[in-house]
């Protein structure tokens, strides 16, 4: 009798498979054209390892409990936000007409309104920003509230929590939240303990557990990429630093990171509240939205315009990148961008380089060396069509240059934790303000002109030399990022 052969079957049902991982790619919503070409052809190229990749890092998926729980809060920030409007004086927080769009579309993406009666600090430098968070929290009377990314047990990440736990101890609700891959030595130092042993609630965003059974629980490589601190609903800090040392002892020969830092007071501070809130709900059954509700701030009508704005894969998926591409497209006399991570969607390269050629002075500043060589040789794709437009490149030389920040026509800004790159506009969540106000756009004009003062203007007859091989690898390395 002839023995069965099993590898008929076995070929069919792996080609059943990687039809379906195809399928998958091809009509699975919110992603963009350039991804699923990108990830059709890894599967097709190497279709074990590509479905593979696709079941771990293809799809934005953060689990379906988790997700529900970012719906709900999310909800009702939109009604609490809907509530305020009905008691706003109208016209009193409208932006100049020039940027009014933009509040707009932040308001139809996020729920929240543009609010005046804010005052704003650009603090100098890195340890500016830790000797006046720690400060604020030592006179913090009723509740701090933090999350970051990356939270070091160096000198400034002890330095803060030793000050929520003095907060702790004295009777201050402190609650705490670090993403559990970015701030992964904290957490599992014993500065961790100590801060959980002093009363402070402690929680670890998007945690990883089993590898083998994330992708059922969530893509592994989603995180949080915020950084928020919100002080008894009144004072709060938007931009790009973590909780570490401007040496970054992580990766110190990148050092010492550049980072820019806003701190507000004022009714911003609640919307800030309310992404913290977002976040800390999704992860622990602590019902906070009373916090939300007792912050019922006046409605004045002075002081800095400002909005947030928070993105993330349980929002609509386009949000970040549609937000840099209009004020891009809203400049009219100067554009300026800084950013340590640029690798932007097609529709963003676009803007600068038509924003460039209708005669805008568009200039953009990177790092002159990356931490993450990746992202270092797709940036690179993009200075040719760039340079040619007319965009002024420099590339900053004295350390990397993290700070994230669009100055635009000298009285609107956004700033904030979000890079111009695919991850920031697609897997992270991401917290950033938008402004309108002469004087803080201003400072932060001022700090990006020292920025190009320090950095190397990149020369478009050097750019137009390189050889076929750099060529080559810098755009082949361009072409897969959507993949990551």
């Amino acid at each position: 009798m002839e023995e069965f052969s099993y590898w008929p079957l076995l070929a069919v049902l792996y080609t059943l498979a990687q039809l379906g991982f195809l399928l998958r790619a091809l009509t699975r919503p919110g992603r963009a054209p350039s991804s699923r070409l990108a990830w059709l052809l890894v599967m097709l190229a190497a279709p074990g390892v590509g479905m593979l990749g696709y079941l771990f890092f293809g799809e934005t998926n953060i689990g379906r409990k988790r997700a529900a729980r970012y719906k709900g809060i999310q909800d009702y920030v939109r009604l609490g936000a809907q509530r305020q409007a009905e008691v706003v004086e109208a016209g009193a927080h409208h932006a100049s007409e020039e940027v009014r769009h933009l509040f707009s579309y932040v308001e139809s993406v996020c729920g929240f309104l543009p609010v005046r009666g804010n005052t704003a600090e650009l603090l100098a430098d890195s340890e500016a920003v830790i000797d006046a968070m720690v400060a604020d929290i030592d006179a913090a009377q009723d509740h701090v509230h933090m999350l970051f990314y990356i939270w070091l047990d160096d000198g400034s990440g002890i330095r803060v929590a030793d000050a929520v736990i003095r907060a702790a101890k004295r009777g201050v609700t402190v609650r705490a939240m670090a993403d559990d891959i970015g701030s992964r030595r904290m957490i599992r130092s014993d500065h961790w303990k100590r801060m959980g042993a002093a009363g402070v609630k402690l929680t670890r965003a998007l945690p990883i557990t089993n590898p083998l059974l994330q992708p059922v629980r969530g893509r592994i490589d989603l995180r949080n990429h915020r950084k928020i601190v919100v002080i008894d609903n009144r004072i709060t800090y938007c931009g790009s630093q973590n909780c570490a040392d401007a040496a970054f002892e992580v990766k110190k020969k990148y050092a010492p990171w550049v980072d820019l830092v806003v701190r507000f007071e004022g009714p911003i501070a609640i919307e800030n509240q309310a992404l913290f809130i977002s976040d800390w709900m999704a992860h622990r059954r602590e019902d906070l939205r009373p916090i939300l509700d007792a912050a019922r701030p006046p409605h004045p009508t002075g002081g800095v315009l400002a909005q947030v704005i928070g993105t993330g894969p349980t929002i609509h998926a386009e949000a970040m990148p549609e937000m840099f591409e209009l004020m891009i497209h809203a400049a009219r006399e100067e554009l300026v961008l800084t950013t340590p991570y640029y690798v932007p969607t097609e529709a963003m390269q676009s803007a600068i380089c038509i924003t460039a050629r209708r005669g805008v002075n568009c200039t953009l500043v990177v790092p002159a060396r990356n931490d993450s060589w990746i992202v270092a040789a797709a940036s690179r794709s993009y200075y040719e069509d760039l340079l040619n437009a007319g965009v002024k490149i420099y590339e900053y030389p004295h350390g990397l240059l993290h700070a994230k920040s669009l100055t635009l026509d000298g009285h609107a800004a956004l700033i904030g934790s979000a890079n111009l790159d695919r991850r920031s506009f697609e897997l992270n969540y991401e917290n950033n303000i938008l402004l309108e106000d002469v004087a803080l756009t201003t400072a932060l004009r001022e700090r990006q002109q020292s920025y190009i003062d320090a950095s190397l203007a990149v020369d478009p007859a050097q750019v137009a030399q390189w050889h076929f091989g750099r060529r080559l690898w810098y755009n082949t390395v361009a072409m897969l990022g959507p993949v990551f």
